[in-house]
């Protein structure tokens, strides 16, 4: 497995305990981790059969290519054997480069996970566009392909003569479920309505869409709030949007969060304005939080019904959302509604973890006879 995920060395974190149930499925499980030397990682052992090596490349650029030379290296020293072996990557871009080197090098077949949408007319940005031409050629030359959605299954299809499985990420909804409150917002917060976002702080989270939105429910209910949990590169230009548009008293920066089911939970609603999701985790932690949603049609949004689940509103549309919004301050049983409705949505959607790990198990399985 080539991976960029540095939690993974993280003892007692949600990934590496994910990788330790991975190893179950597998006799051995080698994981390689892109990273830099500054980040100090060091090769570990993680359970009996599932080991971790970070590249610690001198800097960026070059991690993919000591991935790939990493790879080769496991596979030759491992002395994987073909028919039995697969090399699975956690994205098209640079893992994925990575992993075609290792394909290429020793004829092992590759599976390629696609969990946010590079097709995007918003996917930009010239890292982004580098990475285009990386997961072109990737997915091109990948024996499966694993994605989360029927979406970006129709538009991988064209691309690839590789055999495609829509898996939905795993998500742990009894522990959701099953979390303390440590807080309630409105003890921390002014507000009488507290909006919650949760996310990367990155332009394709479309957040100055929700600044503008909180403007204009302001102007009919001023005792309104936002809280954003998340940090990112678009925090500086988020901070300076605020002051211009005079909403310092009304915006609650918190940076990254570990616990949150308390924002969850005690915020009013959970809005989403993004241009384009993979999946749409926080959307659906909110859900099985018992709050309701607001958001733009991307991601698993689009398998939801407008006004039975959540709202759902074109990112072109700041009025709906701001009417939307307002409706809900207004109405407490609508809340109710969404609550319940998405709730009992996303039950009916979600895979158990037996479930998701059979399913997981049996591609595998198939994949790594899979041999062009």
């Amino acid at each position: 497995m080539i991976s960029s995920d540095r939690n993974i060395v993280v003892s007692g974190s949600t990934v590496a305990e994910r990788m330790k149930e991975y190893g179950n499925l597998v006799e051995e499980l080698h994981i390689v981790i892109l990273s830099d030397s500054a980040h100090g990682l060091k090769t570990a052992q993680l359970s009996q059969n599932v080991w971790v090596y970070p590249t610690n490349s001198l800097f960026s650029l070059i991690r993919p290519i000591d991935a790939a030379r990493l790879g080769k290296r496991i596979v030759l020293e491992k002395k994987f054997a073909r028919g039995q072996s697969l090399i699975t990557a956690q994205d098209p871009f640079e893992s994925g480069w990575a992993a075609l080197k290792v394909k290429r090098k020793w004829r092992l077949p590759l599976e390629i996970q696609v969990h946010t949408d590079p097709f995007s007319p918003y996917f930009g940005g010239f890292q982004n566009i580098v990475r285009k031409s990386f997961a072109g050629e990737v997915l091109a030359n990948a024996e499966s392909i694993r994605v989360v959605s029927q979406e970006l299954k129709n538009k991988i299809t064209p691309l690839t003569k590789a055999t495609i499985n829509i898996l939905p990420i795993y998500i742990d909804k009894e522990r959701i479920e099953a979390e303390h409150l440590s807080f309630d917002v409105h003890t921390r917060y002014p507000w009488h309505f507290i909006i919650l976002t949760v996310g990367r702080l990155t332009p394709e989270k479309n957040l100055p869409l929700t600044l503008k939105i909180l403007s204009m429910v302001r102007e009919k209910f001023p005792d309104t709030g936002l809280i954003i949990v998340g940090s990112g590169p678009e925090e500086g230009r988020l901070r300076e949007l605020v002051k211009k548009m005079k909403l310092e008293s009304a915006v609650a920066f918190v940076g990254w969060q570990n616990e949150l089911a308390s924002f969850y939970r005690t915020s009013n609603v959970f809005v989403q304005t993004s241009f384009f999701e993979g999946y749409g985790l926080a959307l659906v932690e909110a859900g099985l939080s018992g709050i309701p949603v607001i958001t733009s049609p991307v991601g698993i949004a689009v398998e939801l019904e407008h006004g039975k689940d959540a709202y759902i509103y074109p990112v072109d549309r700041p009025d709906l959302f701001a009417a939307g919004i307002i409706d809900l301050l207004e109405n407490n049983f609508k809340r109710e509604n969404l609550k319940i409705n998405l709730k009992r949505t996303l039950d009916s959607k979600l895979l158990s973890k037996e479930e998701y790990l059979k399913r997981l198990g049996e591609s595998w399985q198939k994949s790594s006879s899979m041999i062009k």
